[in-house]
């Protein structure tokens, strides 16, 4: 009798593969994803909900080599694949190397054996939608998966949906901020449209609350966004404040900032303030649980509020809340992503008739009610 090949069977496949493609473990793909190699894992959504290695990318198997080209432009950079045993990694990392993928490794085992290392996972995931929607930002190795998630979960109280709450607001949805809380008492008027970009013709008349959720739902289908048609006062502003993470403060008067101010000191709150009027602008961030120096009445007395003037009154140059707007979506972000320094203890101040930014530190009040902060 002749000598007969193995029949071609999955499992001869499967075998083939495990001694033509090296695999490696759970703890090496931890510290190889450390040192920039990029971890995906291919299982499905319902398994991802269970839990998924930190800042792993999540591609499901049946979508990765049509997506792969989309997020991954390199194809040199190495690729650890990772699924619930170690057995769909294997067929994925056998296609990826036919498309033309080199360094491209299993990870033996797969989440199973990574839960049981005692390696970093978390629960919660992006969809393959918000993974491609945010892949340049999920690139930077700051954010990562990690960061995105962080913003996904993340909640923003939005106070005022003006000049400056506009930019921020859009500016935040875009990036994936899961929850935007948005409060406004005003409805859209033909003269908020010079600079209130966020509103259009076809909403004078509506609340800004609903024009602004209308606008940021159709940018970003995939996060919550409720509308609040009321004041900030007494009566709502502390369980607004206790619910979100970060307070973004675009209103137009000094008796709401100091309302922001109060509650999210009292309630340790980052309070990302801007203000604008005419040709220039200024941004701040007051921290309580972040900084030794001083808060909005710091900056602004109470004694000095009087008959304060605002756009309505002395006008402002369209483009300048949407300078500062969108420096307080950036603070916003940085608050979130723990990155860099935000702008406690500072003032930055803007000049568009010279294009000139300045910072100046901001000096604590010791007559002021913060000064008591413990």
């Amino acid at each position: 009798m002749s000598d007969m090949a193995e029949p071609r069977t999955w499992r001869s496949w499967l075998r083939g593969l495990q001694r033509e493609i090296p695999q490696i473990s759970p703890k090496l793909a931890a510290k190889r994803q450390r040192q920039d190699a990029i971890l995906i894992d291919v299982r499905e959504p319902h398994e991802w909900r269970k839990g998924s290695p930190v800042g792993a990318l999540r591609i499901s198997r049946g979508q990765l080599e049509s997506r792969l080209d989309k997020l991954i432009t390199d194809p040199d950079v190495e690729i650890l694949l990772l699924c619930e045993n170690g057995v769909r990694s294997l067929f994925a990392a056998d296609s990826l190397k036919k498309i033309g993928y080199e360094r491209v490794y299993p990870v033996w085992g797969g989440y199973r054996f990574w839960k049981e290392c005692g390696l970093a996972s978390e629960t919660g995931c992006l969809s393959p939608v918000e993974t491609e929607r945010y892949s340049d930002q999920i690139r930077l190795p700051p954010i990562g998966q990690a960061g995105q998630l962080r913003l996904k979960n993340a909640r923003v109280l939005c106070v005022g949906m003006g000049g400056l709450g506009s930019p921020a607001a859009i500016y935040l949805a875009a990036a994936g901020v899961g929850h935007l809380i948005l409060i406004d008492a005003d409805r859209v008027d033909r003269s908020n449209l010079q600079r209130q970009i966020i509103h259009a013709e076809t909403t004078l008349g509506l609340e800004k609350v609903d024009s602004a959720r209308q606008f940021l739902l159709r940018l970003n289908p995939d996060i919550q966004v409720t509308s609040i048609h009321d004041p900030l006062d007494d009566t709502n502003a502390e369980a607004l404040i206790d619910d979100c993470d970060v307070v973004l403060d675009g209103c137009d008067n000094y008796e709401t900032r100091y309302l922001v101010s109060d509650c999210c000191r009292k309630l340790a709150r980052p309070h990302v303030y801007g203000a604008v009027q005419e040709m220039w602008g200024q941004v701040s961030v007051f921290w309580p649980s972040q900084q030794q120096g001083g808060c909005y009445r710091c900056l602004y007395p109470e004694s000095l509020q009087g008959d304060a003037a605002n756009c309505n009154t002395l006008g402002v140059l369209g483009v300048v809340p949407g300078v500062i707007g969108t420096l307080q979506a950036t603070e916003t972000l940085k608050i979130l992503l723990g990155l860099g320094q935000p702008l406690t203890n500072r003032l930055l101040q803007y000049d568009a008739m010279t294009g000139a930014f300045r910072v100046s530190r901001i000096q604590a009040d010791p007559e002021c009610v913060c000064s008591s902060r413990k």
